[in-house]
């Protein structure tokens, strides 16, 4: 045996536990326990998992335990793997433990022993640039794909329903030309109805039997076996959600992202990375090619565009704004509503029932809505005073209207039926709703537009698509469905509702919402129209009418940049019991250039004790790795000591409140 030791990342999920330990190999697993493979071995008293990582001929330890046993020879782990892995826990302050657990699926024992079936004869895929021949180096890009380079760009689609805008295609088309260059792809999409839309364009231009599907909606032998069919090089192209990033293929040419604003791409499990800054690692570390696609743009890939890390590939507004649909701007103030009989009654100006008219002649017409339920947000009818739970304070809404004698108030903090109200403030005891949520939109379009076929679709009734006969669909935000020929028109309903959150990315996030809607709507050349109720003057209102994306992304980056904000600057939030966060706070004081932020109460208890902070830690980008060390350093030591302090560390958070 050459190389008796081997290296083992053992499967511990601590801090201090995050390193190599290293096993003697009995002679039995010599052939079985190659590097990347899962082995079981016996850790501070019990067996537990874990991956060989490498095989070395000795080890600094004079006595080493010996593996207890091999669960499989499939190399589930290569190093290209092993290498992001680390990245991804060094950038994010995490365990490689925990990191693993995204990359790699629990075995599926059936599945890795069955028979591999030979790879269906395919012809040559299909690498015309479909929709990106109309954007200005949108063919150059292609080509450079398909000669075996490695080209990064980030693609500002336009928001229509048109071929100019089918994203699917252009993806597509990037993977085909991946392929015909002897390489593999691996494209990322927020949640299954993308991968949905995806997979189609992607078979039909590559060959079905290169394409494998990987999300977390498949079953345990699916996922694996997709899983394997990549690691093994059955399939030259993934297609999937956020985990699917980092999915093992053989010779990997390109990495896709679509739409990486949206927060299902960040993982909600520890140490909560992005598939966008994980592409970003994994293309830098392979020299792979990188393509973001998406109808708006955010402030961390304007960052890459302005460093030219990153090549814009997009229309100009005067361009984009001639093939998108018309998009309008209605106010929604009280005096607007008062000198319209018909908007008192719907909450709706003047111009959205005119929308709505011509529109119903030509096709199905889509409503967004913030919220969904009934009356979300009520406040006291005499004061204007909001209506608060009397036992948490929290806000309270209603699942019924106010006229119908004895409405269902309840908290949506605590969930308590709220009984005999009156205002605090004044006295009064009749409410009036200041935000409505789906539902009553739908009802009160009924009532308006008698004869006219109404449909909701939100949480728990989400619809696919819709046809083309003329019909009102009330949706939610990320509950929209397509429509067969796209929508004649959409009304974009409480627009402020979106950028009053309490969040650094609220212009953002409305914006990168409202062109979804718009990209659903024929063009403005076919009569597709786009109502926006809101305030005219806000900046993503205006940035939206013009069809401007990357003109607000710019602005918005500039500002960041003046107000040392992500991703200008480095950012890390701590949340956890007040006296670790002080603890905290003195081990970053350490890092040239990081400020510490707090901690400020977020949640007090009644009696003071263990009260839950939140920490900021704010530094310049080229401190960031330092800091990142210090924090890893840092919880470390909690963990080696035992210390059992509520303490949780997001570093480049989504949530910025």
């Amino acid at each position: 045996m050459d190389l008796p030791v081997a290296r083992v990342h053992v499967d511990v999920g601590l801090p201090h536990l995050d390193r190599l330990f290293d096993y003697a190999v009995p002679e039995a697993l010599d052939q079985a326990a190659v590097p990347g493979s899962r082995v079981r071995v016996r850790f501070s008293g019990r067996l537990v998992d874990g991956y060989v990582v490498e095989r070395v001929a000795e080890s600094e330890l004079a006595r080493l335990a010996p593996l207890s046993k091999s669960l499989s020879d499939e190399v589930v782990l290569p190093p290209a793997t092993i290498e992001l892995v680390r990245a991804v826990a060094d950038h994010y302050a995490g365990t490689f433990s925990d990191v693993v657990r995204l990359a790699v699926p629990p075995r599926h024992a059936a599945t890795e022993k069955a028979e591999v079936k030979p790879l269906p004869e395919t012809g040559a895929p299909d690498a015309s640039p479909g929709p990106l021949a109309a954007y200005p180096d949108g063919v150059g890009y292609i080509s450079a794909l398909a000669s075996g380079a490695s080209p990064r760009a980030a693609w500002t689609v336009v928001p229509v329903a048109a071929p100019i805008g089918d994203w699917t295609e252009g993806f597509a088309a990037a993977a085909a030309a991946c392929v015909a260059s002897g390489r593999s792809a691996v494209l990322v999409v927020p949640d299954v109805k993308d991968v949905a839309r995806l997979l189609p364009a992607v078979e039909r231009r590559v060959g079905r039997g290169l394409v494998v599907r990987q999300s977390a909606d498949l079953g345990p032998a699916a996922r694996y076996r997709a899983f394997l069919r990549g690691l093994r090089g059955q399939a030259r192209v993934v297609v999937g959600t956020r985990s699917a990033v980092f999915a093992p293929v053989v010779d990997l040419g390109l990495v896709c992202v679509w739409d990486d604003g949206d927060d299902l791409l960040s993982d909600p499990h520890a140490p909560y990375p992005h598939a966008r800054d994980v592409a970003a690692i994994r293309v830098t570390q392979r020299g792979a090619g990188l393509l973001l696609g998406s109808y708006s743009r955010t402030a961390e890939v304007q960052s890459w565009v302005g460093r030219s890390w990153l090549h814009p590939i997009a229309l100009t507004a005067d361009r984009a704004r001639t093939e998108a649909p018309a998009v309008r701007v209605a106010a929604d103030d009280d005096f607007a509503l008062e000198r319209d009989p018909e908007a008192r009654a719907a909450r709706l100006p003047h111009q959205a029932f005119s929308v709505v008219r011509t529109g119903l002649a030509q096709g199905p017409i889509l409503v967004q809505v913030p919220r969904a339920g009934y009356v979300v947000s009520l406040s006291c009818q005499t004061c204007r005073e909001p209506v608060r739970c009397p036992h948490c304070r929290g806000r309270v809404r209603t699942d019924s209207s106010p006229g119908s004698g004895h409405p269902l108030t309840t908290c949506t903090w605590c969930g308590r039926a709220v009984l005999g109200w009156s205002c605090p403030s004044c006295g009064g005891t009749r409410w009036r709703s200041t935000r409505v949520g789906s539902e009553r939109t739908a009802e009160e379009l009924g009532k308006a537009f008698p004869g006219t076929t109404v449909r909701l679709s939100s949480l728990g009734k989400v619809l696919t698509e819709v046809g083309s006969e003329p019909c009102l669909v009330v949706a939610t935000p990320g509950a929209e469905p397509v429509a067969d020929g796209g929508y004649a028109a959409a009304l974009l309903l409480d627009s402020s509702v979106l950028l009053n959150r309490p969040d650094l990315r609220a212009a953002e996030e409305a914006l990168r919402r409202w062109f979804l809607v718009t990209a659903l709507v024929r063009p403005g050349s076919d009569g597709g129209t786009v109502l926006v109720v809101g305030p005219s003057g806000s900046r993503p209102l205006q940035a939206l009418t013009r069809v401007d994306p990357v003109g607000f992304a710019e602005r918005e980056l500039a500002d960041r940049v003046e107000a040392e904000l992500p991703p200008a600057v480095f950012l890390a939030v701590a949340q956890g019991e007040w006296a670790a966060l002080i603890e905290l706070a003195a081990a970053v004081a350490t890092v040239p250039g990081a400020v510490a932020l707090g901690p400020a109460l977020v949640v007090p208890t009644e009696d003071g004790a263990d009260q839950l902070a939140r920490l900021v830690i704010r530094s310049p980008l080229a401190s960031g790795p330092p800091l990142v060390a210090t924090l890893r350093a840092f919880l470390a030591a909690r963990s080696a000591r035992k210390d059992q302090r509520q303490l949780r560390i997001k570093v480049d958070p989504v949530d910025v409140g």
